[in-house]
């Protein structure tokens, strides 16, 4: 009896899960909701509770939130068989969607009617990531000193500053401010450490598959907080250390990660397809997610009374801000490159409008801005 519940877990993991592989769009924060609704409201597999310390658990060890929790939900139901068949339901359908159309921009990226669509797309991408921004912010804010937190790393990244530094860094400087002082007294704020700044600049290193996967599995290692400060990662590692791709090759990942259901987090496939074609995208699918994978099944027993202590608490509320900062940085950077033009810089305040103002879908708009480039390109814009 235990052999046949275990296998209609599995089946019920395996078919869920794909289903929302095929079908959650928009972004970490409405995957949690469409999680919630699916797994508590719809299915009763867990109490809104429990839901909520998965959720907690996520915020804890690093990688792309929402699907730290896909792992969690599958592996309570049915063990390391649903951990694996969870996820890859999960993960696969945007793999291979992310996959097809970096094919399609890889051998058709060149010609003036995908160029308009990309154009037209990039300033809707920097208004989503904007909203996310606010939102985030107002949960990552809490306080004087995360405020300081967030606009030194803003300034710190500037400069050139490593973002795990200042990830790390902000985490410890708000867990000792907040057990010496009362209060958080302004002299602390301004003494984040310097270590890791360098100049901003390409300096250019010599391509491999394995360092592509080495880079990833980096990245997939120290990711905290939303999918978007992925971008941060992306841009400080891809353009800026190794030399190997463009901001703007960074936007059109953001952009084709909206366009597909599934984890944001699988837009490093279609960088890593444009680095080292499909091995490309699977090694750096494999790197993002692999330390979240393991990461999940060995500290599940002990994550829920980690979130009791006080002192975690105040260390991820510094990395919350910090991120936050990170994501600012390259937020500014991605506009710089996006808004180019009177026409970019008025859809991108249209888009901001839509998307801080209605409730229209984001894939909606992001379908908006192909039909925009492609009637410019039609009609010879």
């Amino acid at each position: 009896m235990a052999d046949n519940n275990q296998h209609k877990n599995l089946k019920d993991v395996a078919a869920l899960f794909l289903l929302m592989g095929l079908t959650a769009f928009g972004g970490p924060a409405a995957h949690v909701g469409l999680f919630h609704d699916q797994v508590v409201r719809r299915r009763k597999w867990l109490s809104d509770q429990e839901f909520l310390d998965l959720v907690g658990s996520t915020q804890i060890i690093p990688g792309p939130n929402s699907s730290e929790l896909v792992f969690y939900i599958s592996y309570l139901r049915a063990g390391w068989p649903g951990l694996v068949v969870g996820g890859l339901g999960w993960i696969l359908p945007s793999l291979v969607m992310i996959i097809a159309l970096a094919w399609g921009y890889t051998y058709y990226g060149s010609t003036p009617q995908i160029e308009l669509v990309f154009r037209a797309v990039k300033p809707i991408v920097i208004a989503i990531i904007a909203k996310a921004l606010y939102f985030l912010g107002k949960n990552a804010i809490k306080d004087f000193g995360t405020a300081l937190i967030a606009a030194a790393v803003t300034v710190f990244s500037l400069l050139g500053a490593e973002n795990i530094w200042l990830l790390i860094g902000g985490g410890l400087f708000l867990l000792m401010a907040r057990k010496t002082y009362s209060g958080i007294a302004p002299k602390w704020g301004f003494t984040m450490p310097l270590a890791g700044i360098r100049l901003i600049g390409v300096e250019g290193r010599a391509f491999s598959l394995m360092m592509l996967f080495l880079q990833f599995l980096k990245i997939g290692s120290l990711l905290y907080g939303s999918g978007y400060v992925l971008f941060a990662f992306l841009n400080e590692t891809f353009v800026q250390e190794m030399g190997w791709l463009s901001i703007q090759q960074i936007i059109d990942g953001v952009a084709v990660g909206q366009l597909t259901p599934g984890p944001l987090s699988s837009s490093a496939s279609f960088l890593g397809f444009l680095l080292g074609g499909v091995p490309g995208a699977l090694l750096a699918e494999l790197g993002i997610y692999l330390p979240s994978f393991l990461l999940v099944v060995a500290t599940r027993p002990i994550t829920p009374k980690l979130r009791e202590s006080e002192w975690v608490g105040f260390f991820l509320d510094g990395v919350n801000a910090a991120s936050l900062g990170l994501m600012g940085v390259v937020t500014w950077r991605l506009a710089q490159s996006a808004l180019v033009d009177l026409p970019t810089v008025g859809l991108g305040l249209i888009s901001g409008g839509l998307v801080f103002f209605t409730n229209v879908n984001t894939t909606a708009i992001i379908i908006g801005g192909v039909i925009i480039g492609l009637a410019r390109y039609a009609l010879g814009l």
